[in-house]
């Protein structure tokens, strides 16, 4: 037998004695078991049953679909932020996972940050699926069927924007600083709010009920983990790498200004009718809190000048009016 095989066999004899089984029953249940299919691998049967729509209206399926396509990319993007979190994974050639890094390198901050920016082009060329494909008619009367949910309620959204900067940047100015009250304030809350009473929505109260406790751990336990945090404790020369403050920037704009600004392009199309523009499902103020012109939610600040803080978003906007 050949001893490359050999070897191998000795390494799984020592991997499975750890649980106090020896190789030759694990190789029995190998012989049994059936050989691995793609469509078990990814469970295609079981996603294939996800899409629930609550009419008949056809293009509900592609609304249903479109949104479970983006959770998905905001998982990806989740997963590449806390290596970044995290400071990545110490993996041996010989595949052996060591835990997590002591201190993060450049070189997989940059690594980490292409992807990201990849992922969100990839949503953002995407969401034409929302504007051009869908039938208005169709929307304007499935969307009653879904009240009073709304992708503002995105968990994965949110997580993305506390695993990626200080929390002041995403807390509006009335808070004494800390986390709590930042928490507390942050920018979205304002989103979800009646038009006629300033209450909050029965939207956002359901959400707070869902994952209120869960955020507010994780913006604590993010205060020196999170991208921003991560950047500044870099060697001096490392945070002047041009590509990586590029690619710094480069994700502020797809996420906060492109992103937004492609769900803004969308309701405008689907919401705005004759005279005015028609409430969200949520009934939040979307026409005053999608335009990143009003938000100006910066991860980055210290990488961008005054004069590109000042004109956050406004071109974009303005192109569209």
């Amino acid at each position: 037998m050949d001893k490359k095989i050999i070897d191998k066999i000795n390494l799984l004899a020592q991997k499975y004695s750890a649980t106090g089984q020896n190789l030759d029953s694990y190789l029995d249940g190998l012989l049994l078991s059936d050989f691995l299919g793609y469509w078990d691998y990814i469970n295609l049967d079981t996603l294939l049953t996800l899409q629930k729509p609550k009419t008949d209206f056809p293009d509900e399926k592609i609304f249903i679909i479109y949104h479970q396509i983006t959770e998905l990319y905001f998982k990806l993007c989740i997963n590449e932020i806390e290596q970044i979190n995290e400071n990545g994974r110490i993996i041996k050639d010989d595949g052996q996972d060591l835990g997590w890094n002591k201190k993060l390198s450049l070189e997989l901050f940059i690594e980490k940050m292409k992807r990201l920016n990849r992922y969100m082009k990839n949503l953002i060329e995407s969401f034409d699926v929302m504007i051009d494909g869908m039938d208005k008619r169709e929307f304007l009367k499935f969307r009653m069927a879904l009240l009073p949910s709304s992708g503002f309620q995105s968990v994965q959204f949110r997580k993305i924007e506390i695993r990626s900067t200080e929390i002041k940047n995403i807390s509006s100015g009335k808070n004494n600083g800390d986390i709590l009250s930042c928490y507390d304030n942050l920018y979205w809350k304002k989103g979800a709010i009646e038009l006629s009473t300033g209450k909050k929505t029965y939207t956002l109260r359901q959400f707070e009920r869902k994952y209120d406790l869960e955020l507010r751990e994780l913006s604590r336990s993010m205060v020196t983990k999170n991208i921003s945090y991560k950047y500044n404790q870099l060697s001096e020369t490392d945070k002047e790498n041009k590509h990586l403050i590029k690619l710094m920037k480069e994700f502020d704009y797809n996420f906060n200004i492109n992103w937004k600004l492609a769900h803004y392009k969308s309701a405008v199309k689907n919401l705005k009718g004759k005279k005015s523009f028609i409430e969200a499902t949520g009934g939040t103020n979307w026409e005053s809190y999608l335009p990143p012109k009003f938000q100006k939610t910066i991860f980055f600040p210290q990488l961008f000048s005054d004069e590109e803080i000042k004109n956050w978003g406004k071109s974009w906007v303005e192109s569209i009016k």
